[in-house]
This record gives structure tokens, sequence and C-alpha cells, in this order.
């Protein structure tokens, strides 16, 4: 079968050395990259400050819209922030609590990102929210019906990731959503793990917010994350998270308060990190080029392979078998798991581990058919030969 994706892999230079299998967190980096990186340090040193007003401070929006292609958003609805820490910060700050306000709810899974989870419980802290984790029964699938039965009436927010970073275990969103909407709470869908390899529309799932990152399946590299807020929320939130680029007339530098800006730009922050902007932008280019449909139709074929090849070698899988239930992700749960993973990555297959789930491998539309099956025979080879005992023995963390 001809594989006409694979004309991609001659953009991304690791591929040359490397078997890389781990798009799930840090995606290869486009040959591109190289040229956008010139071209922000062309410009800043030939146009010196000129240039926030000949392109820097509209950026954050700009490279918005880039990724709005993506996940399925109108033009100007999404803002280019840090990372996804940053925005449900933000997202958090629009909302006055007390311990006494009776809708201040926040139900999540306990398998959500544990950054996520750093962000909420510090907000916590205070009194002013209050967290109900959903428990999980195998460790690996965040279960439909108690997240469901969760989310009451006096629910606030329901962080939600799309598709969960241990497992690859691909959520319901719509459902969740639509319980949501009934008793008047919001969602903020994390698509982190999804963008990029699970086509969705923000529109369609009609969630409130949206955030992710450019590090992993657009391989945009760090420093690049993005929130989307739905238009029919924005006039009344408030961030309290916020900086001068939220200010309607940032440049007449008025006293406080702050006079928020219309549309997106409201929901903007300080001054930009123009330079991961600039090299994100060209991962996600490359994603509206190929289209997010082709590079799931490619996904699921062969992380279906995976698996087959994983069971004929007598390795556990760990993630749903079912691809309507998946993402990009395949996790191995294998004895010594750490060890077999840095003997792997000594021999130039590049996968990473998880605890609870195991060897997390990512196929992605640059990988080629006989890498899967290079990485499922090596696994086997480490375990069978104990190759993974020199790392196990010097106990290096990984």
């Amino acid at each position: 079968m001809t594989d006409e994706l694979l004309e991609w892999r001659r953009e991304f230079p690791i591929l040359e050395g490397s078997v890389y299998l781990i798009s799930h967190s840090l995606g290869a980096m486009p040959r591109r990259t190289y040229e956008r990186m010139q071209a922000y340090a062309e410009t800043w040193a030939t146009r010196g400050v000129r240039a926030w007003a000949e392109g820097w401070w509209e950026m954050p929006l700009t490279v918005g819209d880039e990724v709005a292609r993506i996940i399925g958003a109108d033009p100007g609805t999404v803002v280019m922030h840090q990372n996804v820490s940053v925005c449900q910060s933000l997202i958090l700050s629009c909302f006055d609590t007390t311990p006494e306000t009776r809708r201040n709810k926040i139900v999540y899974s306990e398998l959500e990102f544990p950054s996520v989870m750093y962000v909420y419980e510090a907000h916590a802290r205070d009194g002013r929210f209050r967290i109900e984790k959903v428990r999980s029964e195998d460790g690996v699938t965040a279960p439909l019906e108690a997240t469901l039965a969760a989310i009451d009436e006096e629910t606030l927010l329901v962080p939600l990731s799309h598709v969960l970073f241990k497992s690859a275990s691909l959520q319901d969103a719509r459902a969740i959503t639509r319980r949501a909407h009934e008793v008047g709470a919001l969602v903020v869908l994390d698509t982190y793990q999804s963008a990029g390899t699970v086509p969705f529309d923000v529109r369609e799932l009609d969630v409130d917010f949206a955030t992710g990152g450019s590090v992993k399946w657009l391989c945009g590299g760090p420093g690049a994350g993005y929130l989307y807020v739905a238009p029919r929320l924005r006039a009344r939130l408030e961030p309290k998270v916020t900086g001068w680029m939220a200010h309607a007339v940032p440049f007449s530098f008025e006293d406080g308060p702050i006079a928020y800006a219309e549309g997106a730009a409201r929901f903007l922050h300080g001054s930009p990190a123009v330079p991961a902007l600039y090299a994100a932008e060209s991962g996600y280019q490359i994603i509206n080029e190929i289209g997010v449909g082709r590079i799931r139709e490619k996904s699921v074929r062969q992380t279906q392979r995976l698996i087959e090849l994983a069971e004929e070698a007598g390795l556990r899988v760990t993630s749903p078998r079912d691809p309507d239930r998946r993402g990009g992700t395949i996790t191995v749960a294998v004895e010594h798991a750490p060890a077999v993973t840095r003997e792997l990555i000594r021999r130039e297959i590049i996968v990473d581990y998880r605890p609870g789930a195991g060897v997390r491998i990512s196929p992605h539309f640059y990988t080629k058919d006989e890498e899967l099956e290079l990485v499922v025979r090596e696994m086997r080879a480490i375990l069978d030969t104990r190759a993974y005992a020199a790392h196990e023995a010097a106990g290096a963390a990984f």
C-alpha cells in the first residue's frame, strides 16, 4: 500500500537518525522551523522596536487563527498563551465564588493531567472552589456514567481531557458537555492529546472553553499554548489573570482598573512569547496542509497494527481496543518498563513510560509501518535477553 503521507518525512530532520514514536510528548521539529526562527532573529535585528507594529503585537491572534482551523473554531476566537496551566488559571479567574456560593464545584477525573489538577487544587485552598474527583476503576479509563452523575446543579466547571495522557482513552466530550449544560455548568476541554491527531470541532461539541498546546501532535514546540472561549461567553467574562494586551486601548497607558478589549483579545495577558509563536507556526501549517482527517485515518490503521503486533509478541496493551475510544497512542504494560524504555532510547527508538500505564508508543503521519514492527520486535528482544538489566541496576530515573 502506498502511504502518501510518508512524503512529509523529509521535512523532519530527527527522522533521519531515529525511530521517533513519541509525538504524544514532543512532536518532531519541522525543517521549516529553522527558517521561521531565522525570520524572527532577522526581524528583530533589522526592524527593532518597529517589529511590534509590523506583526509581533498581533501574533497571539494571527497564530491563534492557525490553531482555530485545526480545532474547528471560528477565526478570531483563539488566543495564544505560554501553556495550559496559564490558560486554566485565566479561566478560573473569571469566576467570583465564596465558600458559601452554591455553584462552586469543579468536577474532573482523577486521571486528568497532574499539572491541570495542581492549578485547580491550588485555587481551591481558600475554600472558594471545591473539587470532586471521579475515581477510575481500572486506572486507565474515566467512567462516563460516574462523571455524568457527579455533574449537578452545584457544578461550576468540568475540566475534561479529550484524550487521557496515560492511556490515550478518548472521552465522550459531547455527552459530558450536554450534561454540564443541562445543569448550567461549563466545560473546559483540554485538547492537548487530541488536536492534530483526532478530528473534532469545538463548535459542534459546544464546549465553553478549549485549551491545549503545541508540544505534542502539532509539532510546534514548547511555549505556545492556546485558549478558545465560546463567543457566547466572551462579553460577560472578566478574567483577573490579565495584562496589558487584554486592555481595550493598551497604548493609552491608563490607570487601572482595566478596560477589557472586545472579542477574544480580552483573554490575552502580558507581552507574548514571540519566538515560541514563530516556532509553532510551522507545525500548525503542516497539520492544516495535510488535514487532521487524513492523519487520523493513518493513525487508526497504525495503532490497530501496533495492538496486533504487541499481542502477537505476548505483550499486554492497556489502551482501549476500540479506535472510536482511543487517541493516537498505544500503551504497553511490560515488566521493568522504565528500564526497557531507556534501552529502547539507547537504540534510537524514542518512546516514553508513564507509571500505571506502561510504555507509550505513538505513530504520527510521518511514521513508517516497518517502524511499528521494529519497536515491538526490539521490546520483545530486550525483555527476552534481559537487555534492560544494566539500566535497572543503575536505577537511573527517566
